[in-house]
């Protein structure tokens, strides 16, 4: 299994137009638009899983740069996250707000 991460994505694009483009290449197993936890929009990015390696970077290879929807895709291979990228955890300073140093 490949996990492609999409991005760039207009915000009027669908599943079945992501499914459709990639299915061109071989068979897609899932296609997962990010949503706002909040206002559930689209975020404009997505993450498709195709089971065949090869037909998946053939997708990759075709489909980074090509137009869906008015925009450019930028399509690769997504990378796993990294240990303790949880949420919650934002880098930044835990100090309260209006604490004065």
């Amino acid at each position: 299994m490949t996990n492609i991460f999409v991005g760039n994505l207009s915000f009027k694009t669908t599943q079945d137009e992501l499914h459709a483009a990639f299915a061109n290449y071989g068979s897609v197993e899932r296609v997962s638009i990010v949503t706002d936890r909040d206002s559930g929009q689209p975020r404009g990015f997505a993450f498709v899983e195709m089971t065949d390696r090869s037909a998946a970077e053939t997708a990759i290879s075709q489909l980074n740069g090509a137009d869906l929807n008015g925009r450019a895709m930028n399509v690769n291979e997504a990378r796993p996250k990294p240990a303790g990228s949880g949420e919650g955890n934002r880098g930044g300073s835990h100090r309260g707000r209006g604490t004065r140093w």
